[in-house]
């Protein structure tokens, strides 16, 4: 089998602009991916759809995989089906895309696999309809986000190290976008702001008052003499390093009960990476 990367993402910055009539919020955020993920594979089969092995906490109705496995068979009219592995590492409810990711790269091969021949453009648009971040993964380069988070514009970034915490509990990001006391009125910036240092993500106060761990970690950090900072809602919180031995040696101080990978930032997705060197044409249209 061939294994496919599906990396991990941070929000180096967060805005959430207004509510929306439907519900949803106008945002501004800047993705970047990470040489750290889950891993998949794909063995096709005879019209059905199923994954190898249950993901703990995750219900086959809810599995964003078979989702997207599902809405591409169906919509390229695919006899073929396929069973899925899953090397998990990303935690659920981190704000790194775990599942958001597994939904693009199961898009993203099986288009190769079924040939479908869908544009990037087209399987983004399909990703749209399984979660507001599917598509960044599907287009796989870093992004300036405007509209709900799906509205990409391609960036070029720094690409330092990240050393990315993680507490013993997990986030509903629908839980904070409904929380009264979330500021939905942040005046617009421009990606020269964000260049020039504007990383706010308007999500921290409410997160810290309703998670007091993530509190915790980010006054860990601030007593490290480090700047930390929340993706999305979290409930990851990373801290930006020059180099891999500079994040080592604060990720050697951290405290036991804290989980923590660190990975470099990366504005090509490490699944874009693959298919281009495994096709000629790495769907970038």
């Amino acid at each position: 089998m061939i294994w496919w990367p599906a990396p991990a993402k941070l929000n180096l910055m967060l805005r959430v602009i207004r509510r929306r009539a439907d519900g949803y919020h106008d945002l501004q955020t800047v993705f970047q991916f990470l040489d750290f993920g889950d891993d998949m594979a794909f063995v096709l089969t005879d019209g059905i759809i199923k994954r190898h092995e249950a993901i703990p906490g995750v219900e086959l109705a809810a599995d964003l995989t078979l989702r997207a496995a599902a809405l591409l068979q169906a919509s390229a009219k695919v006899s073929q089906g396929v069973e899925i592995f899953l090397r998990k590492r990303l935690p659920i409810g981190g704000g790194v895309g775990g599942g958001s990711s597994d939904a693009a790269t199961t898009l993203r091969v099986l288009n190769q696999l079924w040939h479908v021949h869908y544009t990037e453009s087209e399987l983004a648009a399909l990703g749209r309809t399984l979660g507001a971040d599917v598509p960044v993964f599907v287009h796989g380069r870093a992004a300036w986000a405007e509209g709900i988070g799906d509205e990409l514009s391609t960036v070029i970034l720094p690409e330092p190290w990240y050393l990315v915490i993680k507490p013993d509990t997990g986030v509903a990001t629908a839980s904070i976008f409904e929380d009264a006391a979330l500021a939905r009125h942040s005046e617009p910036i421009t990606i020269a702001d964000f260049l020039s240092g504007d990383v706010r993500n308007d999500c921290v106060s409410v997160v810290c008052q309703r998670y007091p761990e993530i509190k915790q970690i980010m006054a860990w950090l601030k007593a490290q003499q480090t700047t930390p900072r929340l993706t999305g809602t979290g409930a990851c919180v990373f801290a930006v390093f020059e180099s891999h031995e500079s994040a080592s040696k604060l990720g050697e101080k951290i405290p036991s009960q804290w989980s923590f990978f660190i990975a470099k930032g990366k504005n090509l997705s490490p699944l874009l990476e693959k298919i281009c060197q495994n096709t000629d044409n790495c769907g970038v249209t």
